[in-house]
């Protein structure tokens, strides 16, 4: 394994020194954990406590890792309703989103607007109540991830910029690290994303006073990271003005 052999196989190499069985309880624990019983016999083994620690440990699916990600699932689906619920809320009081992908957001927001419309319409006497207003915000609900500087409404995967740069157009997930939510259609900025962004303006502008005369390539590099934040920032302003605000500006 220390051999050319092993090199050209990408084998990681012995280390020096007395081989012993501990470097081996990851490896034990997975083999062991695979075979029918197995997880029973890597948690007497290891002498583990608890059984959901050798599921962790042997990094196997199922039982109370399964019932854990599923309880995790359901509480990123109410978390990410609630915020939907909570924007389009904004929206009919005049905050509306920015970025590249506000204008579709909107749209649906005005769809849900004409669902309930027509629903008063059809039956005047009925009162929509809060569960039906979910069931029709919940579609765009599951499409929703969460930027730090952004809200990524990931609907269809052949817009999103971050698979196109990354060259994987038909993941099921956006790569949140690469996310340019400035350029990409279905990112959306809101008022609670404004202090990120004018940590930036202040981070770049800092940088920008620390360059020497020579670096002009950096400065070209952060006066365009500097130009883009500071125009973020002001379309959230923008956008999220309410009517109230922009009928004083008016007058």
């Amino acid at each position: 394994m220390n051999g050319p052999a092993g090199q050209r196989l990408g084998l990681a190499p012995i280390p020096d020194g007395s081989v012993n069985l501990r470097m081996l309880r990851r490896t034990l624990a997975v083999e062991l954990a695979y075979r029918p019983g197995g997880l029973l016999a890597a948690k007497i083994h290891l002498k583990h406590v608890s059984v959901i620690t050798t599921e962790g440990y042997a990094n196997r699916p199922g039982g109370s890792q399964s019932r854990f990600l599923a309880e995790v699932g359901k509480e990123e689906e109410k978390r990410n309703l609630a915020i939907v619920t909570e924007e389009w809320k904004n929206a009919r009081a005049g905050i509306k989103p920015s970025g590249p992908g506000a204008r579709d957001l909107l749209d649906f927001f005005q769809s849900v607007d004409g669902q309930l419309d027509d629903a008063l319409r059809t039956a005047p006497n009925v009162i929509t109540n809060d569960q039906q207003v979910r069931g029709m915000l919940m579609k765009r609900a599951k499409t929703l991830h969460l930027g730090t500087a952004n809200y990524c409404w990931f609907a269809d995967p052949a817009k999103a910029l971050c698979l196109k740069l990354a060259g994987t157009p038909t993941a099921d997930r956006p790569l949140i690290g690469m996310c340019d939510s400035a350029r990409c259609p279905q990112a959306t900025h809101h008022p609670r994303h404004r202090p990120v962004w004018e940590k930036t303006v202040e981070q770049n502008k800092v940088f920008i006073r620390m360059l020497g005369r020579g670096q002009k390539a950096e400065r070209t590099c952060l006066e365009a990271e500097l130009a883009r934040a500071e125009r973020v920032i002001a379309d959230i302003d923008a956008a999220s003005r309410g009517p109230t605000v922009a009928a004083g500006m008016e007058d």
